[in-house]
């Protein structure tokens, strides 16, 4: 063997070996978590699922403190589907009882039961023959040329192909375990819909209702997706924890930035609906259900990191563990940190052209109105992130099961595991591969 290929081999020491030096370093399938380990797992986690259950007794609004829902259309009025012709050829602008250009979009409309009518459109909606859209029947102009107006598109037609094509390449790539999430995502849409927004309308504190939401969802999804292991509840564990750091933190800095839920035009309007809402609750609520889910992919991806280096290396040090674990958390959270802020960006982008236009300060604008409220959920939300990465990581190391053969980790030989690079038959020490 060349002195050169040795010295490339030697340098090569902080890699995972690609295979074990002697009988007793073999990788492997992680062995299941001893019952002592489980037992403490369950004493950590029933106590959070009480917490729950009790908190979603607590909190859970009597039918009457709910506000009625607001009628969409006022009596005689109505939304119906239809799809349009072309240019209205009879528009009368005396007939038609608002502004003296009212008719100037009207197009002709084909109804559900095949007649014709006309509809009010304003040209910027840049309507063609064949488009299915949502109009509004005006019972007092029901005599009028034009008794419908333009209310929107009728989108049920691509929402539900792409719907049906996101299920499809999930289950087709994850099979039974994308299904389970799938069942897991309705069962978390089912917990806001069922509890968390009636609850924030009828004025239940938010504090709690945010971190009762993100429990129960995170206990459901879970264990739906990834099964009930030892694995999962230290994924559970650590996104508990994450949570609880960003509601804290969420709450301090909602206060100290004095974020109060009443920058967007349509939040300004629910307390006329709903008198018992608490903005600056909502907005704190919605900053702790936001980072829910890059919290839970981070979490299991940090357990199944740790289970993935128990299994190649049976006989590592679980301080060798978590610091290899938290090589790859790390990377994590180089991604995951910008990749809540590209989200943002890509969502608030027209506001965000919006305040470029404006001629004041980078600073000035973001730190005003609704840019100050996603500024303080992306910071807070990262905070929380980037902690949850070494806490789900340190209770991993701990927790994982140790190799078969039942000797203490802390005395085994791990040259040939995390450590250096086990030995040939040559007397040269075998390249590891990152």
């Amino acid at each position: 063997m060349s002195t050169d290929t040795r010295a490339a081999r030697h340098a090569r020491t902080d890699e995972v070996p690609v295979g074990h030096g002697h009988a007793h370093s073999h990788g492997g399938p992680v062995p299941p978590a001893p019952w002592r380990t489980r037992v403490v797992l369950a004493l950590l986690v029933i106590p959070a699922v009480v917490a729950t259950a009790l908190g979603l007794w607590a909190l859970w609004p009597s039918a009457a403190a709910v506000p009625d829902r607001v009628p969409v259309v006022v009596e005689g009025s109505e939304m119906v589907v239809a799809t349009v012709v072309g240019p209205l050829a009879e528009s009368n602008g005396d007939t038609w009882p608002t502004t003296e250009d009212a008719t100037a979009g009207d197009v002709e409309i084909r109804l559900a039961d095949g007649s014709t009518s006309g509809m009010q459109a304003d040209a910027r909606f840049g309507l063609e023959p064949g488009d299915r859209v949502t109009a509004l029947f005006i019972g007092d102009f029901a005599e009028t040329v034009s008794p419908y107006v333009f209310m929107d598109h009728q989108r049920d037609v691509p929402f539900g192909l792409l719907a049906g094509a996101y299920v499809l390449v999930v289950l087709l790539v994850a099979r039974w375990r994308g299904l389970a999430a799938l069942v897991g995502l309705a069962a978390a849409f089912a917990v806001f819909v069922g509890f968390t927004f009636p609850a924030l309308l009828a004025g239940e504190d938010a504090m709690g209702v945010a971190l009762v939401t993100s429990a129960a969802v995170m206990l459901v999804v879970l264990y739906l997706a990834h099964g009930l292991t030892a694995r999962t509840t230290v994924a559970l564990l650590g996104t508990l924890a994450g949570l609880a750091l960003t509601a804290g933190i969420g709450a301090w800095a909602t206060g100290a930035a004095r974020i109060t839920g009443a920058s967007d035009e349509m939040a300004q309007n629910l307390p006329l609906i709903a008198p018992g809402v608490d903005l600056r609750g909502i907005a704190l609520c919605g900053l702790v259900l936001a980072g829910m889910g890059v919290l839970n992919d981070v979490t299991i991806t940090q357990a199944s990191a740790v289970w993935e280096l128990r299994a190649m290396a049976p006989h590592a040090p679980r301080r060798v563990l978590f610091a290899r674990a938290m090589r790859i958390g790390r990377d994590h959270i180089a991604s995951t940190v910008y990749t809540i802020a590209f989200a943002y960006v890509g969502a608030a982008l027209p506001l965000l052209l919006t305040v470029w236009l404006l001629d004041q300060t980078p600073l000035m604008s973001l730190t005003s109105g609704e840019i100050a409220e996603e500024v303080v959920r992306t910071l807070v939300g990262s905070i929380g992130l980037v902690l949850a990465i070494p806490i789900t990581t340190a209770i991993a190391a701990v927790v994982v099961p140790g190799h078969l053969s039942g000797h203490d980790d802390a005395g085994a030989d791990v040259g040939s595991d995390l450590g250096e690079p086990p030995v040939t038959s040559s007397g040269d020490r075998e390249p590891r591969l990152r």
